[in-house]
């Protein structure tokens, strides 16, 4: 049994040391490189058969004709999800950070020093998803009609948002039924959030739909379209693209970069790929062809959410490099910087 046991960590750190040698300089490591620099003094030859084993299982592949070897995205993934050894954040980075996520800035400047920080410190793309707005919750609103069954909803939220929507209805609404309408919901839900009031009135709408006079049947109808969520996609601040600059040499030229370039642009894929990890605890980390987008097959990227100090989720950012990227130093690189990124948010508002 602890044979056996010894063979498994022999296997676990020839793994590491390579993924580390390979991460560090880009060429294929050899035998008697690692045997050099295991902990345990081995032959070339018993790395070798090691070696064997570790390509048999599809941690490890030869690029070319050299006895070389590099990690196959199944090793990364074996080498970040348990054989990885974190480096501790230089105290000059972490005070770099510190002094750019400033509590005194504004949100906007926040999140955009946060990006191009974080691209500093780790020599690649950074996107940081901006704060999700905060709840819309109603002062005052207003139904006016319009011709052609159109209303204009005058909604004053918050302290001083004013917003004009125009809603299609299904029939012509007189200006009393309109003002009755508007009494109705100023003095009932003034204070509430949009999305809770119109999803209270429409459970009302279901359950009592037999029982309703005709105002609450005028102010649910007019309510339901009035109150709607805008689907707003979230903004976002990307620094570092020219860090991606690898992809050009190393992975299809400059077709390729510019696929990638585009993509930020057209933001679907890459907030597609977070929102699959906003809601998650701590970093996540997608390597290659685990993102699920054919672009970022050659990429890795690392995202955390970053919180306030009361757990509110705020937002999310990301690295994108290269799946040879040292993980030791980026995932607690990316890690502080949404933690200082949220207490510092947290403080401006």
């Amino acid at each position: 049994m602890g044979r056996t046991s010894q063979a498994d960590q022999r296997v676990a750190e020839v793994l590491r040391v390579l993924v580390e040698k390979y991460i560090e300089d880009g060429q294929p490591v050899g035998s008697k490189m690692i045997a050099q620099a295991l902990s345990t003094p081995v032959s070339a030859a018993t790395v070798r058969n090691v070696m064997a084993l570790l390509e048999d299982r599809g941690l490890i592949v030869s690029p070319h004709t050299s006895a070389g070897r590099v990690p196959t995205e199944l090793g990364y993934r074996m080498f970040v999800d348990g054989l990885i050894k974190m480096a501790p954040i230089a105290e000059a980075a972490a005070d770099q950070l510190r002094e750019k996520l400033h509590p005194e800035k504004t949100s906007a400047e926040l999140v955009e020093a946060a990006s191009q920080v974080l691209s500093d410190l780790t020599s690649m793309a950074c996107v940081v998803i901006a704060p999700t707005a905060g709840k819309s919750t109603l002062k005052h609103i207003e139904f006016l009609p319009l011709d052609g069954n159109r209303v204009l909803v005058v909604l004053v939220m918050n302290e001083d948002e004013v917003q004009n929507r125009i809603v299609q209805v299904d029939r012509e609404y007189s200006k009393a039924e309109l003002q009755q309408a508007s009494n109705f919901i100023n003095q009932q839900f003034i204070g509430r959030d949009l999305k809770q009031i119109r999803d209270d009135l429409l459970v009302q709408l279901k359950d009592h739909r037999e029982q309703l006079d005709n105002l609450m049947q005028t102010t649910i109808d007019l309510a339901s379209k009035a109150l709607k969520p805008e689907d707003r996609a979230p903004n976002y601040v990307v620094s570092g693209q020219s860090n991606l600059l690898y992809i050009a040499d190393e992975k299809g030229g400059v077709d390729r970069l510019k696929q990638l370039f585009d993509s930020f642009q057209e933001k679907r894929d890459l907030l597609g790929l977070m929102d699959r990890c906003i809601h998650a605890d701590g970093v996540q980390i997608f390597i290659g062809q685990e993102s699920g987008y054919q672009l970022f097959d050659d990429c890795s990227l690392i995202a955390s959410p970053y919180k306030s100090t009361q757990s509110e989720l705020l937002g999310m950012l990301a690295v994108i490099g290269p799946t040879r990227m040292p993980y030791q130093q980026v995932v607690p690189a990316v890690d502080m910087t949404a933690k200082i990124l949220g207490a510092a948010l947290k403080s401006t508002s």
